[in-house]
């Protein structure tokens, strides 16, 4: 497994990480968009988190795990293994602890994940006023929960219990990459005011 870290690795401030879920691949093309116009941006990215699960349009890694369920949270636990299993373990997979390396290293003090399919920005912990300024962009209405329990999810580890803005960022799947670029661009170069 090879992820890629691109951006500014000397003192970001903003991490965006792309591709949680294989079948939601937007984050990776928008992402590395981005990257080729703004190669001096102060942005911290990880384009492609889950490559086994895009390469596959799998929403889970190689090992049947739903990245985004797999953290050390309070609220984790045994799930059936389907779709949403979060792993035997809290932090099974490389890509979890990869992240918690990252978010440990780096201290971002805003997480901007990228997700589809539900057309909403999404904010776990003080992440509100940030999840309202990418709304006023993109044109998606902000909602505090995504609407179903998410145990092990990110958004808990890094938002509610370790208290980074952390937004989900819930592309409309049924707009095509091209018709993003313009909109996520700009939420990018807003972020890099951070």
């Amino acid at each position: 497994m090879t992820i890629e870290l691109l951006g500014n690795l000397d003192n970001p401030s903003v991490l965006v990480i792309g591709v949680f879920h294989g079948d939601e691949p937007q984050g990776d093309s928008l992402i590395r968009n981005y990257i080729k116009l703004n190669p001096k941006t102060k942005l911290i990215m990880i384009p492609c988190l889950n490559e086994y699960g895009m390469k596959e349009n799998k929403r889970t890694n190689a090992n049947g795990v739903d990245l985004n369920r797999n953290f050390p949270t309070q609220n984790w636990g045994t799930a059936q293994m389907n779709a949403f299993f979060g792993g035997e373990t809290p932090a099974s997979e490389e890509e979890t602890r990869l992240v918690i390396d990252i978010v440990e290293k780096y201290n971002p003090k805003i997480i901007l994940t990228l997700h589809a399919p539900y057309r909403v920005v999404n904010y776990d912990g003080p992440g509100e006023t940030i999840a309202n300024k990418i709304a006023q962009i993109i044109g998606y209405p902000v909602e505090p929960s995504i609407g179903y329990p998410t145990p092990g999810s990110f958004g808990t580890w890094a938002g509610v219990e370790r208290n980074i803005p952390i937004i989900t960022l819930e592309l409309d799947e049924t707009v095509g990459v091209k018709a993003l670029e313009k909109p996520v661009s700009r939420i990018f170069e807003m972020l890099e005011e951070y």
